[in-house]
């Protein structure tokens, strides 16, 4: 932090997609170097050639070796590439795969060594972007082994709508039943609770757990999952005061709306949570990797190659990443002191809260829900066992 100003990280990504234009119709605002110091990984030249190609005026990059000489007035960009780095919009090259890979690299260097406070990821192509150095199937799963410091990560889908987070990320359909188990889901559930009272200021966390199987297993007749695993580990997590209920089935849950009275939802697949996030929060909502000991976000949205070049490509989801990114940081920095001193007064109006460059309350952040017990939302054919664990 400089001046009371956090340095933020940013990762090019694909060169060939929409990454430049949702960081640069960003950064424009001039309104983001009131609270921040954006410094972008990337190349200049890269830059240029998309501010031109997107016909803004009136920017430029403050061109920097090391975030020591970053401009706090101005977004800055650190040249992480070759500079004949060739641009071929809306096509997945090798060549994007390793500029996205170099400026990756350079910034989590610079995340770990403390030069940067927190870390904002554009899009990456998860294909052309492996190498010998880079055989992971996502940044999640990088960050984890080279930052982690044995801590295990959890995506983490964040809007103003719903939190989801998933027992199981980057794996395909066919091996998702591997990793259903007690142990597995227990442990997603200790690193959410954590990351909601942490990272998001949610004293009493509630989480809502979804099934595996149609009618979360209609008890035991479409699957045994939730017999076997999913219901003992919700009574684990409850026995260690984690507020934990289910398992629901997904479709009735997010049909009737029941999604609303929890803090966070634990769902077993990808898809299974991020289809409804998106339908839900597509432009605004953000990638977050929790439980690590470093701040990383990024758009919930992909390298739109079809988009790339021709303006369309709305930078909400990148900014509400970044305004993340620092309310993250904000908010770990008053757990701190408030576990350092729990008797001491909380002040209001602290440091979190930057949408449209500003600030909000970061108690506002949640709103612990009015009912005390959740909603069964299976419908009237089912016979599924909801586990009902009243609050204590």
């Amino acid at each position: 932090m400089e001046n009371g100003k956090l340095k933020v990280g940013i990762t090019q990504g694909d060169i060939n997609g929409i990454g430049y234009e949702v960081i640069i119709k960003t950064l424009v605002d001039t309104r983001i170097n009131d609270f921040c110091i954006p410094i972008v990984y990337g190349s200049s030249k890269v830059a240029a050639f998309h501010r031109k190609t997107l016909g803004i005026e009136n920017f430029n990059l403050n061109v920097i070796n090391d975030p020591s000489e970053a401009n706090s007035k101005r977004s800055n960009i650190i040249n992480c590439v070759d500079d004949e780095v060739k641009v071929e919009l809306s096509k997945s090259t090798p060549e994007a795969g390793k500029s996205a890979f170099m400026a990756l690299e350079r910034a989590t260097d610079d995340l770990q060594k403390g030069l940067i406070d927190v870390l904002v990821t554009a899009p990456i192509n998860k294909k052309n972007i492996q190498s010998d150095s880079f055989h992971f199937p996502g940044h999640t799963e990088y960050l984890e082994q080279k930052l982690g410091n044995g801590h295990k990560g959890l995506m983490l889908m964040v809007s103003d709508v719903m939190k989801v987070a998933v027992v199981t990320g980057h794996v395909p359909l066919r091996d998702v039943y591997r990793y259903i188990n007690v142990d597995n889901i227990v442990e997603k559930l200790e690193i959410f609770s954590q990351t909601l009272k942490v990272d998001f200021n949610i004293g009493r966390p509630r989480i809502a757990v979804l099934g595996l199987n149609p009618h979360a297993g209609d008890n035991g007749l479409l699957g045994t999952e939730e017999q076997d695993a999913i219901i003992p580990a919700i009574k684990k997590a409850n026995e260690q005061g984690i507020l934990t209920f289910g398992p629901f089935p997904p479709d009735g849950f997010f049909g009737a709306g029941s999604f609303k009275s929890f803090d966070g939802i634990l769902a077993m697949y990808h898809d299974q949570g991020l289809v409804p996030f998106k339908c839900l929060a597509m432009d605004s909502g953000v990638n977050f990797t929790a439980g690590l000991p470093i701040i990383r976000t990024s758009p919930d949205h992909g390298t739109a190659y079809d988009k790339a070049g021709v303006g369309e490509a709305s930078p909400e989801s990148f900014r509400e990443a970044l305004y993340l990114a620092c309310d993250i940081y904000a908010n770990r920095q008053r757990f701190a002191e408030i576990s350092k001193n729990p008797l001491k007064k909380q002040k209001e109006g602290n440091m979190s809260g930057y949408r449209q460059g500003g600030r909000r309350n970061a108690d506002n952040a949640s709103v612990e829900p009015a009912d005390e017990t959740p909603i069964d939302t299976s419908d009237s054919a089912d016979n599924t066992d909801i586990i009902d664990i009243p609050l204590v």
